[in-house]
């Protein structure tokens, strides 16, 4: 469901949508789901055992999991809940994100996080996501317009237009949704 997004960012779309809002399902349910996870996508923590993955670790990555699909959102043009992206600057400032600068061409202004672990792993992401706002790709990093669904997908669109992570099947949806709220006032 949904389009790919280019290079590392891809990373961030998968983390976003662990939780799918239309099956209601939760790929991060438990702190082993987390550890293995991060593992599982090259962001290595090393198991669940470690004291860095446990239950405030798989709350401050739910939260910012959360608050990143709200940035999603307003890309899409959709307002966000203020409270989500409150708690993505306060994540923020908990993983210890350092601004680098270094005389380089391809890289001039990065992040880089200073902690191992899961706040490594979690600082990581969100240098990916400054990263894509500083080269211009964040902006196409979308959440499904539809209500039901939420799933983030890149927009590929030549105008960067795209509302709905399927066009068949939330963008049909939505279309009918609006056909049908047209007829109801005729039919009076």
């Amino acid at each position: 469901m949904g389009k790919i997004a280019p290079g590392r960012l891809e990373l961030v779309q998968a983390f976003i949508n662990t939780a799918d809002l239309e099956e209601n399902t939760e790929e991060l349910h438990s702190v082993a789901a987390l550890a293995d996870w991060l593992d599982g996508h090259g962001l290595a923590v090393s198991g669940s055992t470690r004291p860095d993955c446990n239950e405030q670790a798989l709350e401050t990555a739910l939260g910012m999991r959360e608050a990143l699909r709200a940035l999603c959102l307003l890309n899409n043009g959709v307002q966000p809940d203020r409270q989500a992206l409150k708690a993505l600057d306060d994540v923020t400032a908990n993983l210890h994100l350092h601004l680098k600068a270094r005389f380089a061409i391809d890289r001039p202004l990065y992040l880089e996080p200073d902690e191992p672990g899961v706040a490594g792993a979690l600082g990581l992401l969100l240098t990916i996501v400054f990263e894509a706002m500083q080269d211009g790709t964040w902006s196409n990093l979308k959440a499904c317009a539809s209500e039901d669904c939420r799933w983030a997908f890149f927009d590929h669109s030549k105008n960067h237009s795209g509302r709905w992570c399927s066009m068949a099947e939330c963008g049909n949806r939505s279309k009918v949704q609006s056909y049908r709220a047209r007829q109801i006032p005729a039919a009076s």
